[in-house]
């Protein structure tokens, strides 16, 4: 059979597709292979990960020679792979039930013969526990229907009743077909994994039923978002945040781990968790459409966190509230330019701008007639760590060293001034003063002597997250201070229609990191808010091609060889990509100096 990495060896990322149903998600690659999925949530150990090296893989490939493609469904994470073969078409619809059920995977493969016969070959093998758990118990019934475990997970596997198992060494144990679909017809493949709390008996589940309910569930659950200047891009966007979003309202930050961000320097990261900070911005972006249900999760994630927390509010969380592990290295070979990084040290972080954005977010939703009296109380208890910690040093946007960072300051003036329009008078009065108190000392000690915003007070370059607080409401959009920031980041930052952070070493921009699709649909919001039309498109529709066939967006993208870098999918990213393609149809969105839009 040999070995599963040498079959199916790691694609370049803008070729991976995602399937998710809110509690894990799984990256189907252009050979068909499932090279990713943790089970049974999204921080558990991988139970398919062949794309940092590891032996699991569940793959449905055509036999022969062939050419890929593929699309999404409208409106959902239903991917359909498409092979041209030397003796017709042959698609795999398929996608994760949604939505997903926290203890139990379900995994759905329809194979369509769509142009004369099909034949494909089909590959399952589990690795359970990041490769350290094989297959083992395996049972096939009168039914065909197999069964088995892989570590602690039960399996159930319906539709390769045909399939022989096979012992690949100390790879361990596998099953594979050939399956035969006559033209015009499909054959469909079912994969359960279940925890313990999941017995997986009884009848196996009816692949139409399961069919039929998903479609209708992604159907009932997306918004038509049809009032943006990319109405199914910014639905496929609303799509993937849907799909990152579990049942308790987190977001994870992506989907993997370990994906590298740039060769063999050693950024790469564990994102399977969710970030105040992101999810932040995905609530936002959600409200300038409409107070549509992904709102409500983030304000009800956030605010529980705040309740909990206040003032040692973490940057970062688990989808279930609890704390990120502390980063350990797997013993596996690592995505290529990678290694194989488990957890996040930002769990010793303190990140001011997340009580900023936690404002922000309260006052979309105030907006929207979304916030009740506890959200409320999150509000004040995110005012309370502002009032106690502004001044103290943190992380930042970009998780680095400690500094007293402009952007993070003014962050939280944003936040104050937003919530401020929320509030009873006498707390509106507090907190705007609050709000003035930090911008004058942030102008005290990071004012470039050019009038534009740098970085710290000692860090005198200019960075792209500083087009934020003019944006959210910090200071105006016609302050000189805002005016000369954005001219200083598209000057100095910009390159061939993208945006980088900051200018890290004298090299080239692309030497030293990719773009930051981030940055460039800040640019294009930031073009908008000061009445420029023409260039805040130009800098979308740049930023917007900036993926792959399956419209995903990683953090970096490397302008020069147009590949993806780094985690996938970005989920704030994909929270921009939205914010930005339905307000660049209105006005310039300048604010007053309460942070509400005219």
């Amino acid at each position: 059979m040999g070995d599963i990495g040498e079959q199916f060896p790691p694609h370049v990322l803008r070729e991976y597709a995602l399937l998710a149903d809110g509690e894990r998600g799984a990256l189907v690659g252009p050979r068909g292979d499932i090279a990713w999925l943790c089970a049974p949530r999204w921080d558990s150990d991988g139970v398919f990960s062949s794309l940092i090296g590891g032996a699991g893989t569940y793959a449905v490939t055509p036999v022969g020679r062939f050419v890929w493609g593929g699309y999404y469904e409208d409106g959902s994470l239903i991917w359909r792979s498409r092979w041209i073969t030397e003796t017709g078409i042959v698609e795999c619809r398929e996608a994760l039930a949604f939505p997903g059920d926290p203890g139990r995977v379900v995994l759905l493969r329809r194979i369509i013969a769509v142009q004369g016969d099909a034949q494909v070959h089909v590959v399952l093998a589990p690795a359970a526990e990041f490769d350290q758990q094989r297959l083992r118990e395996l049972h096939r019934d009168d039914a065909g229907c197999w069964t088995g475990r892989v570590g602690a997970l039960r399996m159930r596997w319906t539709g390769g009743g045909d399939a022989a198992p096979h012992t690949d060494g100390h790879r361990g144990r596998q099953l594979s077909a050939t399956v035969s679909v006559p033209a015009g017809a499909h054959h469909d493949l079912v994969l359960e994994l279940g925890d313990t709390t999941c017995a997986l008996e009884g009848d196996a589940p009816d692949p139409e039923r399961l069919w039929t309910a998903t479609r209708t569930a992604w159907r009932e659950t997306m918004p038509e978002l049809g009032d943006s200047i990319a109405p199914r891009d910014a639905r496929h966007s609303y799509a993937v945040l849907r799909g990152l979003t579990s049942s308790g309202g987190g977001m994870v930050a992506a989907a993997t781990m370990s994906l590298p961000e740039r060769a063999a320097q050693g950024r790469n990261y564990d994102y399977r968790y969710v970030w105040i900070r992101d999810q932040c911005y995905a609530g936002q972006a959600v409200a300038t459409d409409a107070p549509h249900p992904l709102l409500d999760d983030a304000v009800g994630f956030v605010a529980a966190r705040l309740l909990d927390h206040g003032p040692q509010l973490a940057p970062a969380y688990t989808v279930t509230g609890d704390p990120v592990p502390d980063e350990r290295s797997l013993e596996l070979p690592g995505y290529p330019g990678g290694t194989d990084v488990l957890g996040n040290h930002v769990n010793a972080q303190f990140q001011l701008d997340a009580f900023g954005e936690a404002l922000l977010l309260f006052a979309a939703a105030a907006r929207h007639d979304h916030l009740d009296t506890e959200h409320l109380k999150a509000a004040t208890a995110a005012v309370s760590a502002i009032e106690q910690r502004w001044r103290d040093p943190d992380a930042g946007v970009w998780e680095l060293d400690d500094q007293r960072w402009a952007h993070s300051r003014l962050i939280c003036a944003a936040g104050l001034r937003a919530m401020s329009a929320q509030v009873p008078a006498g707390d509106a009065a507090r907190w705007s003063a609050l709000a003035d108190t930090i911008v004058a000392d942030t102008a005290n000690d990071c004012l470039h002597p050019n009038g534009r915003w740098q970085r710290a007070p000692h860090d005198q370059r200019v960075d792209a997250a500083l087009l934020l607080p003019a944006l959210r409401g910090a200071l105006p959009a016609d302050d000189p201070r805002s005016i000369a920031t954005l001219a200083a980041v598209a000057h100095d930052l910009g390159e061939d229609g993208y945006i980088y952070r900051f200018r890290q070493d004298p090299r080239p921009l692309g030497h030293a990191e990719g773009a930051f699709t981030l940055c460039g649909f800040w640019m294009a919001l930031a073009c908008h808010q000061q009445g420029d039309p023409a260039g805040a498109v130009r800098w979308f529709e740049r930023n917007r091609a900036a993926c792959g066939p399956p419209g995903l967006f990683s953090e970096e993208y490397d302008v020069t060889q147009r590949q993806l870098r780094g985690n996938l999918p970005q989920a704030f990213v994909h929270a921009l990509m939205l914010e930005s393609a339905v307000q660049l149809t209105g006005p310039a969105t300048h604010r007053d100096s309460t942070g509400v839009r005219p």
